[in-house]
């Protein structure tokens, strides 16, 4: 039963490098203060695997289930200072899509807490007139807002659209959701950081101290370190909200629509709404499913009784939040609003619910794909930041054109701020004031006897559409990227490459971390020369 062996100590013993040499034991021995575990249980390695893409597969030699930011360090300082190089990378709640979280021939930090820890209460800074929350970097973002709700009655300003995903995930990524045009992306809303870098060092870092590695982790991809704490801004929950999704089978009233919404950022809250949102329908599946969590499905509509173009719909979602208080001005404010959009007369939808329903409105529909066994399939997802010079381009080519009408999920598209996003961080992002994120959240189905459900088809699909892209010169750029050779890395960093491969010497300058995405070779000199 030796391989099921959880390791107080952390002794990784006969480890098989990437390179075909074996690791010695005392190479890695980490220090025996720790509270963490090594896991060698095939059942655990297995499970880290795979990601939520479920394309990308790459096998780990074990699993590090971590009990303080000391165990991470030890470990990453252990490799690093092995003669044999070993690579590391973080495992939040496994939702990574292009290999982020996989560590082919190493350890997995799994970050997610496997039991009950000490929830974190939230604080106040005089310094800058805000609540704050420090959490870890595992844990969920459905917890620190269960645990600050319960708190005084605050929740974080910025989301991503599902809860069920690691603070240190989408911080590393960027994090974003329809608060984004106002509240910026979560690594705008995020005073400090403890990072455990490459070189295994633990380190506390703001905008003010150790700010290149503050802003290089901040949607860097895991490449320069592990988060270990995350001190999250906060703000007083509203109580409610009202939801309303409008159609639209014009897309540049639609387009225009969306850019004078997110253009009021800096309003006064009663003169704009508080989430701006969009996707795409198109076909009669999806608009009567997009219409059921509003209404009873029992009268479906047709696309043809809304004129859509070319079999096309257009969805403008927006949310306006409230609290009791206000409840017997909502309706006229919202009705203001509306006012100034020219979305198809009659198609207006609205539900009111509690402020947590609305963000954690995601997990039902999971809950009710998992019934059906259709929730842990590859999910090979395309998601673009595009400018919005060219999203009229952008609906031409691929929603009107390559898309035909299959969707096989999801088709998300809404505008951001530039200035809401810090260039000092690692995310790229188009170089104009507004830009378009369009997210082909779509799931491959191999057991469905269609064709067009399959991984390898939707993956074409993909394919083509970057291609379209490349063609018209539409100066795209991924969130959530997936580049498969160095040249196309840098050509993704484009102006921000240097940088990135000056952090990545000096924070991870044997290239351990992360190493799934296929960024740089482990082990590998970071610059060329």
């Amino acid at each position: 039963m030796a391989h099921t062996l959880l390791l107080p100590l952390f002794v990784i013993c006969g480890l098989t490098s990437t390179v075909g040499t074996t690791v010695e034991p005392a190479e890695i021995l980490l220090q025996p203060a720790g509270e963490g575990q090594l896991s060698l249980d095939p059942s655990e390695v297995a499970a880290a695997a795979v990601d939520f893409g479920g394309a990308a597969r790459a096998e780990p030699l074990a699993v590090m289930r971590p009990g303080c930011a000391g165990d991470v360090a030890r470990l990453v300082r252990a490799a690093y200072r092995s003669a044999r190089w070993f690579p590391v990378s973080a495992r939040g709640h496994g939702h990574s899509t292009n290999g982020q979280a996989l560590s082919p021939g190493g350890v997995v930090v799994q970050m997610s807490r496997g039991r009950i820890a000490p929830r974190p209460v939230p604080a106040y800074s005089p310094s800058t007139g805000e609540y704050y929350v420090d959490v870890w970097g595992g844990d969920l973002w459905v917890d620190v807002l269960n645990w600050t709700l319960a708190n005084g009655g605050l929740a974080p300003k910025s989301w991503t659209d599902y809860l069920y995903l690691s603070v240190g995930g989408t911080l590393s990524n960027a994090g974003i959701s329809g608060q984004a045009f106002h509240h910026g992306p979560q690594i705008s809303n995020v005073y400090e950081l403890d990072v455990v870098t490459g070189k295994g060092e633990l380190i506390t870092c703001t905008e003010e101290q150790n700010s290149e590695l503050f802003h290089g982790v901040l949607g860097g991809l895991g490449q320069f370190g592990i988060i270990t704490r995350a001190r999250i801004a906060l703000e007083t929950a509203p109580h409610r909200v009202r939801w309303i999704r409008v159609l639209y089978s014009d897309f540049a009233a639609f387009s225009r629509d969306q850019e004078l919404l997110v253009s009021l950022h800096g309003a006064h809250r009663s003169e704009r709404f508080d989430y701006v949102e969009g996707f795409v329908i198109v076909d009669e599946g999806l608009i009567n499913n997009w219409r059921s969590s509003f209404f009873s499905p029992k009268n479906p509509v047709k696309i043809s009784s809304v004129r859509a173009n070319a079999g096309l719909l257009y969805c403008l979602e927006m949310t306006k939040n409230y609290d009791s208080s206000a409840a017997d001005s909502i309706d006229e404010v919202v009705e203001a609003l509306l006012g100034q959009l020219g979305y198809i007369p009659a198609s207006v939808f609205t539900t009111d619910l509690p402020y947590v329903n609305f963000l954690d409105r995601v997990h039902k529909a999971e809950m009710r794909l998992r019934a059906k066994g259709l929730w842990a399939v590859p999910h090979p997802w395309l998601n673009l930041f595009v400018p919005a010079s060219r999203i009229a381009d952008f609906d031409r080519g691929v929603f009107r054109g390559i898309l035909g009408n299959k969707s096989s999920g999801p088709i998300l598209i809404y505008p951001m701020n530039k200035h809401k996003w810090d260039d000092r961080s690692s995310v790229v992002t188009p170089h104009e004031d507004t830009f378009y994120l369009v997210a082909f959240l779509r799931s491959a189905l191999p057991d469905s006897g269609d064709p067009t459900q399959s991984l390898e088809y939707l993956s074409r699909q993909n394919k083509k559409i970057l291609e379209f892209c490349d063609d018209a010169g539409i100066e795209i750029k991924q969130y959530l990227p997936d580049h498969r050779s160095r040249a196309k890395w840098a050509r993704h960093f484009g102006p921000k490459w240097g940088r990135f491969l000056r952090r990545k010497d000096r924070f991870d300058p044997k290239c351990m971390l992360a190493t799934g995405q296929g960024i740089l070779p482990p082990s590998s000199s970071v610059f060329p020369w």
